[in-house]
């Protein structure tokens, strides 16, 4: 039994560290999911805490992984542990079987397995999270306790500090479509060679009271003693004929699309994504309005990309010294991709991603910008 239960500690405790590790790097995507689950479930007022307990539960998912390997508290974390992993597999099977959320997030972004693995992985850590707590008494910890105790103080800084780090600047790591070197002009395509959805065109009779489908082959259009009732169009076989970047789209405020103009422009061209102007980060503005005059002086275009209304976006842009950023509107969920923070600056060179900055991390110059 001591060997078994040390296996179930190093799948779980490892399992829990990756899960926490690969969320930590941005907080901001479990925050995201959180509100998506919110919405659905009308808890509206919740909204204003999906960050803090994202942050939270990122950090007791690290903790709790590692305290599972080092045997540490086992009584209390055991039990911990296993509520945690309760709700998991609640949420899990929410999304599976309501088809109201699209996918859990459980891996954040970095990592994409359908929520039907989702589910079924949650279902597996449950029975050993169950095994876990049975034997609590059983387990001994790796070490005494004041190197216990110091390794699990440390694990709290860690799991803290990865998350404050990513909030400050950017994501570590960039698991999302728009990092840098990414080609938007060509993202924005269909790829070559995509295959189209296939769809089977189904017909809907009536006979007797008896409703039945039938195919464009088989269909009764002789017999007169069935009704048409209905068609529907049923996806047969899944394409991939989208481009990856579908959803990009800037506009003037007056509808028209510019996206080809802003993106398809030779060269170099900043975009500053807003979300919205009543939530922001308004910290290095003054280092932002050196760098639109020193864009300027180089004849490189600075895009304001802004979702909010109009006038909200002027006040915002003669606020902070932008007068010479070009405004267009952009939509928020997507602004949300590109760039995590609020707001965000991208460099782009011909369509290509060059460069994606925080407030904190503003280049003072196009020099610092470009590396040139």
């Amino acid at each position: 039994m001591k060997y078994i239960l040390w296996l179930i500690r190093i799948i779980v405790g490892a399992l829990f560290i990756f899960s926490g590790v690969i969320k930590a790097i941005d907080p901001l995507g479990l925050s995201y999911k959180m509100k998506e689950f919110f919405e659905v479930w009308g808890m509206f007022w919740a909204d204003p805490y999906s960050l803090p307990l994202s942050i939270m539960m990122i950090a007791f998912e690290i903790i709790a992984g590692v305290a599972v390997l080092l045997g540490y508290a086992q009584r209390v974390f055991s039990v911990l542990l296993l509520l945690l992993i309760t709700f998991f597999t609640f949420l899990t099977a929410y999304v599976l079987f309501s088809g109201k959320i699209k996918e859990c997030g459980c891996f954040g972004d970095c990592v994409k397995i359908t929520n039907e693995e989702t589910f079924w992985k949650d279902v597996i850590l449950l029975v050993l999270g169950f095994v876990l707590f049975l034997f609590r008494k059983k387990i001994e910890p790796v070490f005494n306790q004041y190197v216990g105790t110091v390794l699990m103080v440390l694990t709290v800084i860690f799991s803290f500090g990865i998350q404050w780090s990513a909030l400050t600047h950017l994501p570590l790591y960039d698991c999302l479509p728009y990092k840098v070197g990414t080609d938007m002009v060509a993202g924005r395509k269909i790829p070559p060679g995509a295959q189209p959805d296939v769809y089977e065109t189904i017909m809907i009779y009536e006979k007797d009271g008896v409703k039945k489908e039938f195919t464009m082959q088989n269909y009764p259009w002789q017999d007169t003693t069935w009704v048409f009732v209905d068609r529907k169009d049923k996806l047969i076989k899944k394409g991939n004929a989208e481009p990856k970047l579908k959803d990009y789209t800037i506009s003037d405020f007056d509808g028209n699309d510019v996206t080809e103009s802003v993106l398809g422009q030779q060269g170099y061209t900043f975009l500053l994504y807003v979300r919205s102007v009543t939530d922001i980060d308004d910290a290095n503005m003054d280092k932002l309005h050196v760098l639109l005059e020193d864009a300027e002086k180089n004849n490189v275009p600075f895009y304001l990309l802004c979702s909010s209304t109009k006038e909200e976006a002027e006040a915002f842009r003669k606020k902070n010294g932008l007068d010479k950023a070009i405004i267009y509107t952009f939509d928020g969920t997507v602004a949300r991709s590109t760039v995590r923070s609020n707001p965000g600056l991208m460099l782009i060179e011909s369509g290509v991603i060059k460069g994606k900055w925080a407030p904190a991390d503003y280049p003072q110059n196009m020099a610092t910008a470009t590396g040139k």
